[in-house]
């Protein structure tokens, strides 16, 4: 009996567990169940002529779907717009039995936008209710904003609803996240709406034009409460009844210009979810970002009044399109600030895009010049109607910018215009290196290495992209490595999210004026160390007319760099390349010279009359001291410059030089106790202390060196894959894990102690010689 209990038993929580599955296959989730309705609607008007007694049996079965599965839940949250559905599909009813497709699309278009606003309100029903799961299914009867290369679809309130579901987040925070998602979504899709009216509207479309004033109409009703509570009940009823009028219009055939006309006055100036001040800023970098490089583009795609560059042209529409769409989402606010000026800048944005689009189409090429100046009005009124803050670029902007020169890039890849994509790839490390970089330096150094690697020519186990571009790789192969390099971008974007506050920028500032002046320090210390007895002393003056001419030429570059960083930022890491390689030059043959002038006093004596009577003195001797000074500081000042630069456009510039001071006094005193200690150290130990220090500068130039000249492709790159150091290694000690780095400062290495003993036996050697000469007369 209790074996047959238990066989009973077993049978019944088997059965019980088919129904449940029966059940759950029966029942989709919200999501399923209103992407059927939609796509069945679809079909439906696709074939309402052919099929009409199909058409109506389907339409039956996805209103019972929508009765059984949604309205639940939609009556529940939201009774008016579960009362819009339902008559939406008597609107559908009534349109097959008179076969009028217009009519159809509208009542379509009633019944999802319905379906649209009733989700929104279960899901802040259900979250307010404390019902988190039941969120997190409906926030799938959901539409997203159309991705293009300026904006990604939108997964904020997702990951909000996640974080309440799995972390406890407050929900009053996953309320806000998704009514700013969904909003910007469906202001995005309005906007959509009505400019399909319009052009549908011109080629007598009469279904599609009916379909999307009612979509119109539809997307406003969820956006309705939120210009109710920015521009009050009274004008959110006026709006609506404009948006009635449109749809009527668009479904009887009516003139709709003037409706459309009115509804996007009304619009005018209103965004549903406003930007926070952190998105308004970033998109005002990528507005001044995108405009800036529009006539770069354009200037490289046309000569002599024709289009030579196809692939340029469209580089500079795409980030016209860019700034464009930057401004659209700002216009309201810069109205609010100045109507005229905004007014203006829209006018003008209209004028270079129709200028672009006549260059690309060949119907009328414009000089570059024209492009040039009406962009320079451009950035002249922007500079006068955006907020100080907002022009202060800050990080995320660049990176923006980063990834659509790499899109191009890409792009020209996949035409076969190597040349071109190229540019394209030297275009977004030009952006890397006059802006993230300065703040990866400070706040995430690990990641400047790697992705410099991706950029130029490797890194782990991806080929870089100026190797692959160079050897005419495959489309697949150049999408690898961009992916990787995608991560890492998107690994120090993150790290550096946040990090440009005023206390930031000015501690980033200090760092970056500390470390790159304690390096020039050290090199002028241990150069002049030991030229402080005798004849030496003379010997300091041209290095310090040469680190004065690096200031000088320092403070030059500044200059030139604040009206041409994006050509300077071009040259950066050759021009850096070739004032390393200067400097070590000079500084082995100073090395060479220091230990043998310091020990061969005699032979170096009468080597100077000889000189002397070359050239005049010591000019030649002067000449070298003078260049290594320079040369030795002006690639401290060259990258101090492009950072500092930088820095400027994330925050004030006092709160950059405030940290500039910081740095400065840093390093002053750092001089200052470096210089005081030489000073009371005895010759012998003098001349092996600074001998030392000539050789770790030389060494930590090298391996810079080295590290540049194979960034840049100039040198093949080998890594140890067995040596792994950790980043500041590089960045503070020149050493990098590759065997042309270690090997060159291996050789150095050997050139400085081989001087030293060649010296120390040339030294022996002349003793000896001294001394038989000596003896022989009294033999």
């Amino acid at each position: 009996m209790r074996r047959l209990s238990f066989w009973t038993a077993l049978f019944v929580l088997l059965m019980l567990l088919t129904v449940r599955v029966a059940q759950a296959q029966q029942s989709p989730s919200p999501g399923q169940a209103a992407e059927t309705i939609r796509s069945t609607l679809v079909q439906i008007q696709l074939r309402m002529r052919d099929d009409p007694a199909g058409a109506r049996v389907r339409l039956d079965s996805i209103r019972t779907r929508y009765t059984t599965t949604l309205a639940p839940a939609i009556a529940a949250y939201a009774a008016q717009s579960d009362a819009h559905a339902r008559a939406g599909f008597s609107l559908a009813d009534q349109a097959l039995v008179g076969g009028d497709e217009a009519a159809f699309a509208a009542a379509r278009a009633q019944i999802w936008t319905a379906i649209l606003a009733g989700g929104y309100q279960v899901v802040i029903g259900s979250l307010q209710a404390g019902e988190v799961e039941q969120a997190q299914q409906w926030l799938a009867v959901r539409e997203f904003r159309h991705a293009t290369r300026f904006s990604r679809p939108n997964a904020d309130a997702t990951r909000a609803i996640h974080e309440v579901a799995r972390r406890g987040a407050p929900v009053t925070d996953a309320i806000l996240a998704v009514q700013a998602d969904l909003f910007d979504t469906y202001q995005a899709r309005l906007n959509e709406a009505l400019a399909t009216v319009r052009a549908v509207d011109a080629r007598g479309f009469t279904a599609r034009r009916a379909e999307a004033g009612a979509l119109a109409e539809g997307y406003f009703s969820i956006l309705a409460p939120a210009y109710a509570e920015q521009r009050g009940e009274t004008a959110a009823a006026t709006v609506r009844a404009l948006f009635a009028a449109l749809r009527q219009a668009t479904q009887s055939g009516d003139d709709v210009a003037g409706a459309l006309t009115e509804v996007e006055q009304a619009l005018r100036g209103f965004r549903a979810a406003p930007l926070s001040p952190a998105e308004q800023k970033r998109r005002s970098g990528q507005m001044l970002r995108f405009l800036r490089l529009v006539p770069v583009e354009y200037g490289r795609g046309v000569r002599n009044g024709q289009v030579t560059i196809d692939l340029e042209i469209r580089e500079a529409i795409t980030f016209h399109a860019g700034a464009a769409a930057a401004f659209a989402d700002l216009r309201d606010l810069l109205e609010q600030r100045d109507p005229g000026a905004a007014g203006r800048v829209a006018r003008q944005f209209d004028e270079l895009g129709q200028m672009l689009a006549a260059a690309g189409s060949r119907s009328a090429v414009a000089d570059p010049s024209d492009v040039d100046a009406i962009t320079a009005a451009l950035l002249t009124d922007l500079a006068i109607l955006l907020p100080q803050e907002w022009q202060k670029q800050d990080s995320g902007a660049d990176f923006d910018v980063i990834r659509t020169a790499l899109d191009q890039m890409e792009q020209a890849v996949r035409a076969g215009e190597y040349e071109l994509a190229e540019s394209a790839r030297l275009e977004a490390y030009a952006v890397m290196e006059i802006g993230p970089e300065a703040k990866l330096i400070a706040f995430a150094p690990q990641y400047k290495p790697i992705i410099e690697g991706y950029f130029w020519y490797g890194q782990g186990d991806h080929s870089g992209l100026a190797f692959l571009i160079e050897r005419r790789a495959s489309a697949d192969e150049i999408a690898a490595t961009r992916a990787a390099l995608d991560q890492a971008l998107t690994e120090a974007e993150q790290a550096l999210a946040g990090s440009n506050a005023p206390a930031a920028v000015a501690t980033n500032a200090a760092i970056i004026v500390f470390r790159e002046g304690l390096e020039a320090v050290v090199i002028l210390a241990s150069l002049m160390g030991s030229l402080k007895v005798g004849a030496q002393r003379r010997f300091r003056i041209p290095l310090w007319i040469g680190a004065a001419v690096a200031l000088a030429a320092t403070v030059v570059t500044w200059m030139v760099a604040q009206g041409a960083l994006m050509a300077m930022a071009r040259l950066g890491e050759m021009l850096e390349a070739i004032v390393s390689l200067i400097a070590v030059a000079v500084l082995l043959l100073i090395t060479n010279w220091f230990f043998h002038d310091v020990y061969w006093k005699d032979w170096m004596a009468a080597f100077h009359q000889r000189k002397k009577r070359i050239l005049g003195g010591h000019a030649g001797q002067w000449l070298g001291l003078i260049t290594l000074g320079f040369a030795s500081i002006y690639r401290e000042g060259f990258e101090t410059v492009l950072f500092l630069q930088a820095l400027t456009l994330e925050g004030d510039a006092m709160v950059v030089l405030v940290g500039v001071a910081l740095g400065l006094a840093g390093t002053l005193l750092v001089g200052l106790a470096v210089f005081v200690m030489q000073a009371k150290l005895p010759h012998k130990k003098m001349l092996i202390v600074t001998g030392i220090l000539i050789g770790a500068v030389l060494l930590q130039m090298v391996g810079k060196t080295v590290n540049v000249l194979q960034v840049i492709g100039w040198l093949p790159l080998h890594p140890i894959r067995w040596l792994e150091l950790p980043y500041w290694t590089g960045f503070w000690f020149g050493l990098y894990p590759t065997w042309e780095g270690i090997g060159l400062q291996a050789a150095a290495a050997i050139f400085v102690i081989g001087s030293y003993y060649l010296a120390e036996y040339m030294q022996r050697r002349q003793r000896r010689i001294a001394l038989a000469s000596e003896i022989a007369p009294r033999g």
